[in-house]
């Protein structure tokens, strides 16, 4: 009976209100995310700026946890909705088991790899000799959070697209909680420094994950993580990978990008890591809004192309678009006015404000831009479109990222580093039209087979 209504309310309920529903909770588990994120940004620039760039140079090992994880949950996610959509529910649990016992066994091995090559993994991600010793105390503690990490990315994508997005709330915005009253628990009355940011990010992950899984345990969702469902094939791992692979190329260029923005601005001393660290966990924030809806609609176009509804996945698609540009553009307006008291609050460094500032404002106008590629990405890669979604999740922070920051950092230097996201963001946007256009142009009418790329 609860299996048939939540078809029912899937397939049925209107889509604007259905994508809120759902988009909420998960706008909402964003934000705290991000919230807690910016605290450990808030917290760490009270020791100095080198160890505020500490934080740039971590967040690009948490984009290589994020990966993975986003990898295996997307990918079982994106199955896992279209396989309920054409109610089939015991080849849905075959792909949960499956994504979240490989995504605990690829942290662990993440957790083995990276502490062991700590140092040369920081200088890969761009730590300058200033900077080392704060990174490498703040990624031992990330490191060992990895199995939590990869795996909760897992349970709440399993969430989502089974429209289940309240219960991956209450997990990850519990952990988010937890961290920023870690945070200053840690730091402030304990005077661990950099060492208890570490620390109430390791602790509040592994609470979150308790919480997440505690709702597979109780029987909360359709999903299962029973070893007697878990497929080590070929064919079962393959199809969550590449259904996935958008997802890892998205995330992993992250990591790339980030190394490389770190490096480039490294030229210009700690103050300017510093400062696009600041500047991208604010720009994390406010991206946050467009991707919490968007994730709303992940689990409505998937749920509806499994069930043949395509008029729905339409539908939501340009309701995401449209909601997602008006809120984000008044969102990005009052940081762009606020923009230097927003850098001043994370730190109160002349250097760092002047350099935060003009990147942070630049950003917020790109920000009109990324729901169209948003709305692309989610709905190619929740409709099973392989490879169209792999390519699109590779612009914004790599084909066309890459490029840009090496040749604007060296034909307008600094200046070329404060808008190298910005303009890949815009690039991003006119890639992103024609394919939008061309697969609506070719949409079947509801209950007609559907050929889709591989």
């Amino acid at each position: 009976m609860k299996y048939d209504n939540q078809y029912d309310m899937m397939t049925k309920q209107s889509v604007p209100s259905l994508i809120l529903k759902l988009g909420l909770p998960t706008t909402i588990s964003m934000l705290v995310t991000s919230i807690y994120n910016m605290a450990d940004s808030y917290f760490v620039g009270k020791i100095g700026t080198s160890a505020s760039g500490a934080t740039g140079i971590v967040f690009g090992l948490m984009a290589i946890l994020q990966a993975v994880g986003f990898m295996f949950g997307h990918g079982a996610g994106s199955i896992i909705s279209r396989r309920l959509g054409a109610r089939d529910i015991e080849n849905a649990r075959k792909f949960s088991a499956t994504s979240f016992y490989s995504a605990l066994i690829a942290g662990f091995l993440i957790l083995i790899i990276g502490l062991t090559f700590i140092t040369p993994l920081m200088r890969l991600l761009g730590s300058t000799d200033t900077i080392l010793p704060y990174a490498k105390t703040y990624a031992t503690c990330i490191l060992i959070a990895a199995p939590a990490m990869v795996s909760s990315c897992v349970m709440n994508n399993i969430l989502r697209y089974e429209g289940r997005a309240f219960f991956a709330m209450i997990g990850l915005t519990s952990g988010g909680i937890i961290n920023i009253f870690l945070d200053a628990y840690f730091m402030v009355y304990l005077g661990m420094g950099i060492e208890g940011a570490g620390m109430a990010t390791a602790i509040s992950q592994y609470i979150s994950w308790t919480i997440l899984l505690s709702m597979f345990i109780r029987k909360k969702t359709q999903s299962s993580f029973a070893i007697k469902y878990v497929r080590f094939d070929f064919a079962t791992l393959s199809d969550v990978i590449t259904t996935g692979l958008p997802s890892l190329a998205r995330q992993g260029l992250g990591s790339i990008s980030t190394m490389l923005l770190n490096n480039t601005a490294g030229i210009y001393g700690d103050a300017a890591i510093a400062a696009m660290s600041i500047v991208g966990r604010i720009s994390m924030f406010i991206f946050s809004v467009a991707l919490g809806i968007g994730q709303g609609f992940q689990p409505v176009a998937g749920f509806n192309f499994g069930a043949k509804k395509y008029s729905r996945v339409k539908k939501g698609f340009f309701f995401t678009f449209i909601f997602g540009t008006v809120l984000l553009g008044f969102v990005a307006t009052v940081i762009f006015i606020y923009a230097k008291d927003c850098v001043q609050v994370f730190r109160d460094d002349p250097d760092v404000v002047k350099i935060g500032s003009l990147a942070m404002r630049a950003q917020c106008i790109a920000l009109l831009f990324v729901p169209m590629q948003v709305c692309c990405n989610m709905m190619f890669q929740s409709i099973g479109y392989k490879a169209t979604a792999t390519f699109l999740s590779t612009l914004r922070n790599g084909v066309c990222f890459i490029p840009i920051l090496l040749i604007t950092s060296r034909i307008m230097g600094l200046r070329g580093v404060q808008i190298s996201q910005s303009s890949a963001d815009i690039l991003t946007f006119f890639i992103a039209i024609p394919f939008a256009v061309s697969f609506f142009a070719k949409l079947p009418e509801d209950e007609k087979d559907w050929t889709k790329d591989s």
